[in-house]
């Protein structure tokens, strides 16, 4: 992988780190390229039980890097190509599908301004850790864009509709405490316990039943966007699916046992 993302597999953790700090963590073509990779290969890699996505700096992501993006759109001007908005296609839609998808939990140890598409990426994970120095902006209005990196999709979903519009319409910074007010940060930690904290909660989730996490993971996604009946069905698929596992057969007998399960990921 690239350098401006940084890649490590540890104890069933990948972890996924956001390195362009001069740029503050501003995605070019580079990053978005290795970003997108990167993620790619967590979800593909069996030995990988949990994702953790940071950054280092002073930002976990403030989206586009705007200043190659002028240079692209006058290349565009040039050519008649058009070409420079295909960005979201092919990475920003890339990474939110598989961070979403992957069957997996993700965590977004977010250590500093989450703007554009950095919030959606972070709003892509399933459990987010946040610096109390850290803040959120959609951004997107204020460059005269829409939002993308799935933030229209999980940002009503975490705080409704009408708050979700208030901030697409009226771009600004959130402090960490607001967001976790909101319910966007699952975990509010002091800056200087960002690191240490999110590994923790990686950890925790890489010795868990993975199969179960990435059932919870589907039907979250699977009943986000169906009625009830047709949830409660699925429910009972994954139910059956989860009650196979192994995971399921160690945890019944370690309650039997008065012992800590040991899971072996599937």
């Amino acid at each position: 992988m690239a350098d401006t993302v940084l890649y490590e597999v540890t104890d069933g953790v990948a972890t996924i780190t956001i390195n362009r700090p001069e740029a503050m963590n501003a995605m070019n073509t580079e990053a978005k390229v290795a970003l997108r990779d990167s993620v790619r290969a967590a979800a593909a890699d069996p030995a990988v039980r949990a994702v953790l996505l940071t950054a280092i700096g002073r930002a976990f992501c403030v989206g586009q890097d705007l200043k190659e993006h002028i240079g692209s759109l006058a290349a565009d001007r040039e050519s008649g190509s058009g070409s420079t908005m295909s960005t979201v296609r092919e990475h920003y839609n890339p990474v939110v599908r598989a961070l979403t998808q992957m069957p997996k939990p993700v965590v977004a140890g977010v250590n500093g301004v989450a703007a554009g598409a950095g919030f959606g990426f972070a709003l892509a994970a399933d459990y987010r850790v946040v610096a109390d120095t850290a803040g959120f902006n959609t951004s997107f209005a204020g460059v005269a864009l829409t939002a993308d990196s799935g933030v229209s999709w999980t940002l009503p979903r975490l705080i409704g509709q009408s708050r979700a519009a208030d901030l697409l319409l009226f771009p600004r910074s959130i402090s960490a405490q607001q967001a976790y007010e909101l319910g966007i940060a699952n975990k509010l930690v002091p800056e200087a316990d960002l690191a240490a904290e999110a590994a923790a909660v990686a950890r925790t989730l890489a010795e868990g039943p993975t199969a179960a996490y990435a059932a919870i993971k589907e039907s979250l996604a699977y009943g986000a966007g169906h009625s009830l009946s047709d949830t409660l069905d699925k429910e009972d698929e994954l139910q059956t699916r989860a009650g196979a596992s192994a995971d399921h057969a160690i945890a019944v007998q370690a309650f039997l046992d008065k012992a800590k399960p040991k899971y072996l990921g599937r």
